[in-house]
């Protein structure tokens, strides 16, 4: 296994199951590419990391492994995720090689003391003299401009790629929170389902996750007469029956369909998470609202179905999808409020 010896300064890591952002302290965001890595299996050589690995999803001859080392977002394959973000970072901090301090690396709320340790044991191989384990909802509302420290609480939901976490947050520390191994990924499996189901056509993750970013809804838009919006693009796979090649018409309303069961699944983790709540706590969350942040947070409508299940007012956060990174990177520039967030530090 490479080892990193490459130096950087102050580093937040998001090391997500979808995708790995890192941030760079006085710098931000310098970093964002899929959590893939392809690796030559007779002679373990690595073949591609981040973009150029995922673009192997689906194609890669029998000698050549892609894979996804993180899943639900803890790590599964722990040599691979080293070997991976050894390349991650060599390739984010090439032109700026000073010294390593710091490193805060955000996980999931509900991740176990040995998830945490495998994570902060990656990190150290990196070089890093201290490494600081961060709560993703903590992580996402500093990021995302909330504000932790004050005794008037903040709801937000972090939709990612392998878990949703939500918490309630006041005075620096996560007073309720759930967290639910249902997110992003499990929203792609959903559509090649209904796909399957609905059309007999197989479709793969790569066009699953297309299919999500581009129409994926969980509430369909309505002109001034009340009429519903459809939107339609093509979606290619094989047919089920003949086994052939196929491309077919989806719209919005068959990505809504094929999302309802998952997304109902986080607004409930929403209501367990309020049901959670101390009763003063519950008062500032009814005039506070809540904040979605995450990729999954940017399903469209989806902060509209949990304005309607909950009663609460609903934003996204406008770094929905770095908002994690960001915090993780923001949190270096108070390293004492950090002792205090952090739920893991290790010093080298």
């Amino acid at each position: 296994m490479a080892v990193f010896n490459i130096m950087t300064k102050d580093m937040g890591i998001d090391l997500g199951t979808a995708n790995t952002l890192i941030y760079i302290k006085d710098t931000g965001i310098v970093l964002n590419e899929p959590s893939v890595i392809a690796v030559e299996n007779r002679r373990g050589i690595t073949l591609g990391v981040g973009l150029e690995a995922k673009n192997m999803i689906g194609k890669a001859p029998a000698n050549i492994d892609v894979i996804r080392p993180l899943k639900d977002g803890v790590i599964s394959d722990f040599d691979m995720t080293a070997d991976m973000l050894t390349a991650f970072i060599e390739k984010a901090v090439s032109a700026n090689k000073v010294k390593t301090f710091r490193v805060v690396v955000g996980v999931p709320s509900g991740v176990t003391e040995v998830e945490k340790r495998a994570v902060k044991e990656v990190v150290q191989q990196m070089g890093a003299s201290e490494v600081y384990i961060l709560e993703e909802p903590m992580a996402a509302a500093i990021g995302a401009g909330l504000d932790v420290d004050s005794s008037t609480a903040c709801m937000i939901a972090d939709i990612g790629g392998g878990t949703s976490d939500i918490a309630i947050i006041a005075l620096g520390g996560i007073v309720a929170s759930t967290s639910i191994r249902y997110a992003g990924d499990k929203f792609n499996e959903a559509i090649i389902q209904y796909m399957r189901k609905r059309y007999a056509l197989y479709i793969g993750e790569r066009t699953a996750e297309q299919l999500k970013i581009s129409v994926g809804c969980a509430q369909l838009d309505k002109d001034e007469n009340g009429n519903e919006i459809i939107e339609t693009v093509k979606a290619s796979g094989r047919d089920l029956i003949s086994g052939l090649p196929k491309i077919i018409e989806v719209t919005n309303k068959d990505m809504m369909l094929a999302l309802q069961e998952s997304l109902d699944i986080i607004v409930d983790g929403i209501r367990q998470t309020i049901e959670k709540a101390p009763p003063e706590i519950a008062a500032d969350i009814a005039n506070t609202g809540m904040m979605l942040s995450g990729g999954g947070g940017l399903i469209r409508n989806l902060d509209k179905i949990v304005e309607d299940a909950t009663g609460l007012s609903v934003t996204t956060a406008e770094n929905a999808f770095e908002a994690v990174a960001t915090g993780t990177g923001m949190s270096l520039n108070d390293i004492e409020k950090l002792r205090i967030y952090a739920t893991g530090i290790y010093r080298g």
